[in-house]
């Protein structure tokens, strides 16, 4: 046989010493090795493998210990809601019962140094009930209880529901405001067009706003009466524009900003109205338009 063969009394006695649980201190968690003294753990931590490892530990250290402490604590919350659901049992006895497989996640891989401060950290969070006793840690698992259960993830699907409808309200207003400014940049006149502003007064002057609706009446001599105006002439065009001119003062002022405002509408409404009035078909058929014409069948 040869000297490294799987029979051999050496290749039985390192099965045999490899069995069980080894000291922790030469476990390396990163390789998943255990080694059985100080010389084989010194051998590994020169090795290649053991340096890349620890290369990738060095980007991260911090995600890694938190990753390892994640897999502690899920097996071992899995181990008590499998072996002892109801029951208040000592600490060491579950952890021993933890680390009985060989590759366990090591606790000196964890962010616990101790089992009693891991003890501590699941009564903080609330998984286990922890008493402190003479003989020792003893915890409990905390049953959840069903029903309430039920109601935080109805209660999570509701408002996750209700945030997806917010959302897409707020989606549906912005889609509303864009599309009305859109529209209103089209109904927009030209762009040489005066645009509204604000109706503000200037605070340097001081003075009362006054409006009057007075007429002024037209010169005529002393002692002739006025001559009234034909019924037939009175109302025509030329005599509004006649009275118009005669109300009008000689001195022309600047027109108030009301006045802009108010011309500024007018323009927009004939620039709506052209608009309007291009946009309709003309309608050629006259009600006095004979119907025959060349190419129409006529059935009787």
């Amino acid at each position: 046989m040869g000297k490294n063969d799987f029979l051999t009394p050496k290749a039985i006695s390192n099965r045999i010493k490899s069995k069980g649980l080894q000291k922790l201190r030469f476990f390396c968690q990163m390789c998943q090795k255990q080694c059985r003294d100080e010389n084989g753990f010194k051998c590994h931590l020169n090795s290649e493998s053991h340096k890349r490892q620890m290369e990738i530990f060095g980007q991260n250290a911090d995600r890694v210990i938190a990753g390892y402490s994640e897999e502690f604590e899920a097996d071992f919350m899995e181990l008590m809601r499998r072996s002892h659901p109801r029951a208040r049992v000592a600490a060491k006895n579950v952890y021993n019962e933890f680390i009985a497989d060989k590759y366990h996640v090591h606790m000196n891989s964890t962010k616990w140094y101790t089992l009693t401060e891991f003890v501590k950290y699941l009564g903080k969070t609330g998984k286990c009930r922890v008493d402190e006793t003479p003989k020792g840690w003893f915890i409990s698992l905390i049953q959840a209880d069903p029903l309430e259960e039920i109601g935080k993830d109805r209660k999570a699907k509701r408002d996750r529901a209700e945030r997806d409808e917010e959302q897409r309200r707020k989606a549906d207003i912005e889609a509303q405001i864009e599309r009305a400014q859109k529209y209103a940049r089209v109904d927009e006149g030209p762009a040489d067009m005066p645009q509204g502003g604000e109706l503000q007064r200037d605070e340097a002057d001081g003075q009362p706003l006054k409006i009057a609706l007075t007429t002024a009446a037209p010169d005529r001599p002393h002692g002739k009466p006025p001559i009234a105006p034909k019924l037939s002439s009175a109302f025509s065009s030329d005599a509004r524009a006649t009275l118009q001119s005669q109300s009008e003062p000689v001195a022309s002022r600047p027109k108030s900003k009301l006045e802009q405002l108010m011309e500024i509408d007018k323009m927009n409404e004939k620039h709506k109205a052209i608009r309007a009035a291009a946009s309709v078909p003309a309608n050629t058929g006259r009600k006095d338009e004979p119907w025959l014409a060349e190419g129409i069948i006529v059935k009787v």
